[in-house]
């Protein structure tokens, strides 16, 4: 705010006008904010220091931006929304970012000079510590809404008692004239920018326990692609490979690290679990001297492709070393069972219990009691049954499921159980020479409750590379994949095979209008007009870039792709979203179909593609708002929708 006020003119027009030159100001401020929280994410790999001063940095050029943009009042006079910028800084950044923000600001408007630069120096300062103020006031916590919305009236209130004080602002009658919508659009910029903030700062919270999670868990925990290279992996991974950072893993094999024979084993393993779809369950595997207890299940994609591997492995060097030295004696076994963290038992070549542990009986709460020497298997199972420990047991004949069981015994198996209270067991069991059942159970609980975070995570990821992240549809990575085996699949069947290409009409004037976020709305709702114009799960709706969007229509024909395309555009005409950069004033598209079959589609389906393209071009060219197709033998105008 810079000098005297002209008493405008004019009535509302003269305010509307105001209105609306905020109304790109609030624009802009937004925008900034919004590309910090899109961005922000980078800068959690820098210090904090880093990130405050790049956080200063944009503020400071949102509030500089907001000058750049700011309202004239009078000869001379401007008036803008710079505070909000500021004061966020203040709050979220603390004086780091404060600093950066104020200083940039205050050089700018120091440089363009004026009747009030010291007017607009101190409003600049208070800003600033109002925004420093909250800082303090939830330095112990994370700020909420409500802080948001009290910083938004502390500043609101300061504006107001700045242009009742501040000379030249009094001379100018500022608070009459302008004070009301420059407060209230400060306040809401300082609203919807906080909110963007609060969130982004939640986000990066979750991201951060997911990462710490995984990168601080005590098992050897890796992602593999599906030529079993390193995604990602933990810090204990690198620790056991002994590299400094998981970058130096990435993209490396177990070619890269281990001897060629064990590596070769290893990638056989794994390519049979991605190649079968069957976890590989506490393998056990050897890499120099440590003995590692590896789980390995396929990562699959939203079509069930198996599209990588994720491991979790736990150093059992110590128990297999035991488990060695326990075979040569029974003394020495019990001697050492005693300080063991797992539970073992042995059974006779009869199915006597013949020894086992504390840890053995507290493995199996509601059936601890059963499992003393001298118990029979059957017996001990039969508690089993009676008490509900495990699940899946069947109830119709218990019996059976006791003697089927009991049967398998004395054989060497890896097996994994879960019990009534979701808890999990691993048991694993090894038949020595004279008939003797070892068994060694194991709480695999944490492991389990990893490998479902772990695939929980990948398909997180999977969800994020795949989807368009403003409408929700397929992005244009995914619609390639998609388009090359639908074409293909269609080849094979020698079925129709339609392709809409749909562009909205006169697009980049909406935004130019309405602004940004009213255009993105625009993007969301044609985006669900397309949805609801396919029936079938095998039609897929992709955006295919900017305001253009394609849909792909196996074993359809050209009447079958004409009738979606119509759907969709009664769709649109019935939401009747207005668009006065049109010379419809309404939000059109228009829409180019291509059909192929056979030959075309085993030799070139990308013809579609040039083909629905090209038709796209003829339907803009023809006026718009109208539907067009071509094919690869013939071209013919289908529909005008205008």
């Amino acid at each position: 705010m810079i000098g005297s006020v002209h008493v405008l003119e004019g009535g509302s027009n003269a305010v509307n006008g105001i209105w609306t030159q905020f109304g790109g100001n609030l624009s802009f401020v937004c925008l900034a904010i919004s590309l910090w929280a899109h961005f922000s994410i980078q800068f959690q790999r820098r210090s904090v220091i880093q990130e405050k001063i790049a956080f200063g940095i944009i503020a400071g050029g949102a509030s500089i931006g907001s000058i750049l943009l700011a309202v004239e009042v009078n000869p001379g006079i401007y008036i803008d929304i710079r505070f909000s910028p500021l004061a966020l800084a203040g709050m979220f950044g603390g004086p780091i970012a404060a600093a950066f923000a104020a200083s940039l600001a205050m050089v700018f408007r120091f440089c363009v000079g004026g009747t009030a630069m010291i007017d607009g120096l101190i409003a600049i300062a208070v800003a600033t510590g109002i925004g420093l103020a909250a800082n303090v006031w939830i330095r112990r916590r994370s700020p909420e809404l409500l802080d948001v919305a009290l910083l938004s009236l502390a500043l609101g209130a300061a504006l107001i008692v700045l242009m009742a004080v501040l000379p030249t602002l009094v001379h100018a009658r500022v608070l009459a004239i302008i004070g009301l919508p420059m407060t209230v659009l400060n306040c809401l910029a300082t609203v919807l920018c906080g909110f963007v903030l609060l969130k982004t700062q939640q986000w990066e919270l979750e991201r951060s326990i997911l990462v710490t999670a995984f990168s601080q868990s005590p098992d050897y925990l890796y992602v593999k692609d599906r030529n079993s290279r390193f995604i990602t992996v933990n810090e204990n991974m690198i620790r056991l490979f002994r590299f400094r950072t998981t970058a130096e893993m990435t993209g490396l094999s177990d070619f890269n690290l281990i001897s060629r024979p064990r590596a070769e084993e290893f990638y056989y393993l794994e390519q049979q679990v991605m190649d079968t779809g069957v976890p590989l369950i506490d393998s056990v595997e050897r890499i120099d001297d440590r003995y590692l207890l590896a789980s390995k299940v396929p990562l699959k994609d939203r079509q069930g492709r198996v599209i990588g591997l994720a491991g979790v492995t736990r150093d059992v060097t110590e128990r297999t070393a035991l488990e060695r030295e326990l075979r040569k004696s029974k003394n020495l076994l019990s001697h050492a069972m005693a300080g063991m963290s797992d539970g073992i038992a042995m059974y006779d070549s009869k199915g006597f219990l013949v020894f086992c542990n504390d840890q053995y009986r507290a493995a199996f709460p509601l059936s601890g009691d059963a499992r003393v020497v001298g118990a029979h298997i059957s017996d001990i199972l039969r508690r089993v049954a009676e008490t509900g420990e495990r699940t899946g047991i069947p109830d119709a004949d218990r019996e059976e499921w006791i003697r089927s069981v009991s049967a398998t015994l004395h054989s060497n198996k890896d097996e994994e159980v879960q019990l009534h209270n979701g808890d999990w067991r691993s048991i694993r069991t090894r038949l020595a020479e004279d008939g003797t059942a070892m068994a060694v159970v194991s709480d695999i609980t944490a492991t389990k409750q990893a490998e479902i975070a772990l695939r929980l995570s990948a398909e997180q990821l999977k969800n994020l590379a795949e989807t368009d992240g403003l409408t929700g549809m397929v992005n244009r990575r995914a619609f390639d994949e998609a388009f090359a085996r639908e074409t293909a699949g269609s080849a094979r069947k020698n079925t129709p095979f339609s392709l809409l290409m749909v562009d909205i009409d006169r697009f980049k004037a909406y935004n130019d209008t309405y602004g940004h976020p009213a255009g993105d709305q625009c993007l969301r709702v044609v985006s669900r007009c397309l949805r609801q114009s396919v029936s079938r799960p095998a039609d897929i709706v992709a955006r295919y870039g900017g305001e253009e969007f394609v849909v792909l229509l196996p074993a359809t024909s050209a009447k079958g792709a004409m009738i979606v395309a119509e759907q969709f555009a009664r769709l649109l005409s019935q939401e009747n979203i207005v668009h006065t950069g049109s010379e419809f004033g309404r939000v059109t598209a228009s829409i180019g179909i291509s059909c192929a079959t056979g030959a075309t589609l085993r030799i070139n389906p990308n013809r579609l593609l040039s083909e629905a393209d090209a038709a796209l071009y003829d339907a803009k060219t023809q006026g718009r708002n109208r539907i067009l197709a071509h094919s690869p033998e013939e071209r013919h105008a289908i529909k005008d929708v205008g």
